[in-house]
């Protein structure tokens, strides 16, 4: 009988397939490490992406930011003309109102009244004066409750003349002065009713 030896086939087909796990297992060992550092790649990528938007998003905040605090500039500065233009408006509207407002005393007072003083505190008027009688008074006032510039006469104090030489009655008289802003109401309620 015929002696044969499978034992170097076997070692030389074990080694072989070794030779092939190990090839395989070096193989996979690569693909892994190569999936790996690819995924570890495109998440550092959109890492970076995110945070390119973060910092874009950061600057235009900040552009925002300033942009918002030269409209709060702006708005300050609007407010303050604003109110220049009401200073001024209200200027123009008080500037003929003091002509008018003695133009109107003039025709309010009547032949026997002599005023003595005259003081305008906002739109309250005090008048002082001297009258022949207690008639020519009223008639101030009745000629201040029809006059377009003046109303609501209120009589505080009058005193007769202390002597019969001084006949004359003395009197402290207040009045309002109607303004322009007063009128327009008054017009426009007229014409709503």
């Amino acid at each position: 009988m015929a002696k044969i030896n499978l034992l170097p086939w076997r070692e030389e087909l074990r080694r072989e397939r070794r030779k092939q796990f190990a090839t395989l297992a070096a193989l996979v060992a690569l693909l892994g490490i190569i999936v790996v550092g690819g995924v570890h790649w495109y998440f550092n990528q959109r890492i970076e992406i995110q945070n390119s938007r973060n910092t874009f998003i950061k600057e235009h905040i900040a552009l925002l930011d300033k942009k918002i605090k030269e409209i709060k500039e702006l708005e300050r500065e609007r407010e303050r003309l604003l109110a220049r233009m009401r200073a001024i408006e209200e200027l123009r509207t008080i500037r003929p109102i003091e002509v008018h407002l003695m133009d109107e005393i003039v025709r309010v007072v009547p032949d026997g009244v002599y005023l003595t003083e005259l003081v305008q505190k906002d739109n309250t008027i005090t008048i002082k004066g001297v009258a022949e009688s207690n008639a020519r008074v009223s008639s101030l006032m009745r000629n201040v409750e029809q006059s377009e510039y003046l109303s609501n006469p209120q009589l505080k104090v009058i005193e007769s003349g202390k002597s019969k030489k001084e006949r004359a009655n003395r009197f402290v008289l207040t009045m309002q002065l109607v303004t322009r802003k007063a009128q327009e109401g008054g017009d426009e309620s007229e014409k709503a009713s």
